[in-house]
């Protein structure tokens, strides 16, 4: 590492000290949150064996969804490693949830990349929603603010809408990520228009952030994955569900089969993996988010346009950063990537991959393949060339990284 690459990183850092102390008191009152429902629900060593074949009557799975509609403050909860992706568990909620006739609306503009697909806009038509007769609408952000467009909101919604989406997190685009406060306001909205709108949350990337999650302010159903935040960087694959009893069990019958439901489903011996995840998760998001920080102020520093900026209120743990042409964002994959644990003999290259309509670049070398709670980096090669950073199970891996950058892009 070379002296002034060293140098930048010592002042940026002392330069968001105070971030890094109010990331630091959020872990804390998460980690309370989630210790008093492992408690309440008394866990012990007989839920962490597991049963095999149909997997009735396993009191460690049953143990594990109480647990996780405790610590989300929900009716009802499924954390499964049956969930393929997270992309996967918004599918299930979307199709457990609405019907032919049914109107989803997202209402933070377009969507996730691989929810297009999902939703019916690009890919196989007819085994999307829209293919199976679910209509659907957008309500745009408000131009170069890329803020809620609440009037819009308003209009939109009325009593043919079945359900919303809300996307926490900002996907692939530069939109601002949804703080719980504005998640609140969207609730509201929605709510006083049609108090029977299923009001539904994509909380990737979003877990442990702040002190509240969204079912703490009023969402019907939220949903993430387990090689994100809530599985705290160990749980080998799945995802959770956490809402209201009525929608979790139709999300779970999605899942696995009408009259199956969360009754089924053997664990394959990955409860206690699914325990301690989300037992150290709030830890683990603290890094990564104390790591993004960082990564803000150091991109900042040296020239590039960073977001969330590094005294911006953090509600993910994604930080963009805007390059504005391939070449470094290509380098900085390709850093990221040298210096991992797993597979840092590999280069990153931008290729096509399913699900995404323009090529990326992807790097990571992470212990459970694909995990974005580990440090990774993506991003399309469209303008303006971003990179999206997220993850870090320890601050000093980003640090290091963040040096070992600054020398290369320098």
């Amino acid at each position: 590492m070379k002296e002034k690459s060293l140098e930048i990183i010592k002042q940026a850092e002392l330069k968001v000290q105070a971030q890094i102390k109010k990331t630091e008191e959020t872990a804390l009152f998460n980690q309370k949150k989630v210790l008093d429902a492992f408690i309440k629900n008394k866990i012990g060593m007989q839920h962490f064996y597991t049963v095999s074949g149909y997997g009735h009557d396993d009191i460690g799975r049953e143990a594990l969804d109480s647990l996780f509609a405790d610590v989300f403050g929900s009716e009802a909860a499924v954390a499964r490693p049956h969930f393929v992706s997270g992309t996967h568990t918004l599918s299930c909620c979307l199709f457990g949830c609405l019907r032919h006739g049914d109107k989803l609306v997202s209402v933070a503009g377009a969507p996730y990349d691989t929810m297009e697909e999902v939703i019916g806009k690009r890919g196989n038509y007819k085994a999307s929603l829209m293919g199976h007769g679910v209509l659907y609408d957008e309500v745009p952000l408000k131009g170069e603010s890329g803020d809620i467009d609440f009037e819009s909101l308003e209009e939109k919604i009325d009593k043919t809408v079945t359900m919303v989406l809300i996307q926490r997190s900002r996907g692939y685009s530069l939109r601002k990520s949804l703080n719980i406060d504005t998640i609140k306001r969207i609730v509201e909205t929605v709510k006083s228009k049609n108090p029977e709108c299923i009001c539904f949350v994509d909380n990737c990337y979003g877990e442990f952030v702040e002190k509240l999650e969204p079912t703490d302010v009023g969402a019907d159903l939220i949903a993430g994955s387990l090689i994100k935040n809530a599985g705290g960087g160990i749980v080998e694959a799945g995802g959770y569900v956490a809402g209201k009893k009525d929608l979790v069990d139709l999300v779970a019958q999605a899942l696995t089969a009408p009259g199956i439901g969360a009754e089924g489903g053997a664990m394959f011996n990955q409860a206690r993996l699914m325990f301690q995840g989300i037992f150290m998760a709030p830890s683990i998001v603290a890094e990564a988010v104390k790591g993004a920080i960082l990564a803000s102020q150091v991109f900042e520093d040296i020239g590039f346009i960073s977001t969330p900026k590094p005294t911006d209120a953090r509600t993910d743990i994604i930080q963009t950063v805007k390059f504005g042409k391939a070449e470094p964002l290509i380098e900085f994959c390709k850093t990221i990537q040298e210096f991992s644990p797993v597979e840092s003999y590999l280069t990153p290259i931008p290729d096509t991959v399913p699900g995404y309509e323009d090529k990326l670049i992807m790097a990571g070398g992470s212990f459970v393949e694909g995990s974005t709670i580990e440090l990774s980096a993506d991003g399309p090669l469209r303008p303006p060339f971003a990179a999206y950073m997220q993850g870090g199970l320890n601050y000093s891996h980003v640090k290091i990284v963040l040096t070992q950058t600054v020398d290369k892009l320098l």
